[in-house]
């Protein structure tokens, strides 16, 4: 089974745009740019654009993941509780004329539209590349394989798959997460203790073969 793809609150935050809006909630990432494409001003929108690359968990109730409800004290009707306003797919609170059950499914339940997982806890890493003295910070997700913050380093080293990645001398298990190579998180016990955060240093030693593979290239 594939394994998931993770992103950071940082990276959610980046699509907030007509064509580009992502959400997250009850940790799910999800792409709602489709949905921008009816009709212009539709006020069932703005809820979502004004929302826009934020974490949207307190709209639902985490046990039935639905919109969550509540009891009109003047009516003593159960309706869905929308304080930000109602949105897509959510039904009036009485019954209208133009209003018709969707026939699919409601989009916070549609999979079609989950890009991914929101991270439970992102982290900083420096990767430092030993034959250039390169130094790269890098916000990554604790769920990560070395595998995938690879992939997320690519954009600075186009040739990253060709060094060995050490921290304090071990060679690294690039399909294991930071935590299982003994690269340990430790933010929350530096913040209770009122000190700077640490940022490990991750190694990078240019393979001597992968050069040998380039120049026969």
């Amino acid at each position: 089974m594939e394994r998931p793809r993770y992103f950071t609150p940082a990276e959610v935050a980046a699509h907030v745009y007509l064509g580009d809006l992502w959400v997250s909630f009850l940790g799910k990432v999800v792409d709602l740019s489709a949905l921008t494409g009816r009709p212009e001003g539709d006020a069932l929108l703005l809820p979502i654009l004004d929302a826009a690359g934020t974490d949207i968990s307190h709209w639902f109730d985490p046990t039935t993941r639905d919109v969550r409800r509540y009891v009109d004290p003047l009516t003593s009707c159960e309706g869905y509780y929308t304080p930000q306003g109602r949105f897509l797919n959510v039904p009036p609170p009485g019954p209208r004329s133009d209003w018709d059950t969707p026939l699919d499914p409601p989009w916070w339940r549609d999979p079609a539209l989950q890009v991914g997982l929101l991270t439970a806890k992102s982290r900083w890493i420096e990767l430092v590349n030993t034959l250039t003295l390169q130094r790269t910070r890098l916000q990554v997700c604790s769920e990560d394989t070395l595998d995938q913050i690879l992939l997320r380093y690519q954009r600075y080293n186009s040739n990253a798959y060709g060094y060995t990645w050490r921290y304090r001398e071990a060679v690294l298990d690039m399909s294991k997460t930071l935590s299982d190579n003994g690269v340990a998180d430790d933010d929350e016990e530096l913040d209770q203790l009122r000190m700077d955060r640490y940022i490990p240093a991750i190694l990078l030693h240019f393979n001597e073969d992968f050069n040998d593979d380039l120049t026969e290239g």
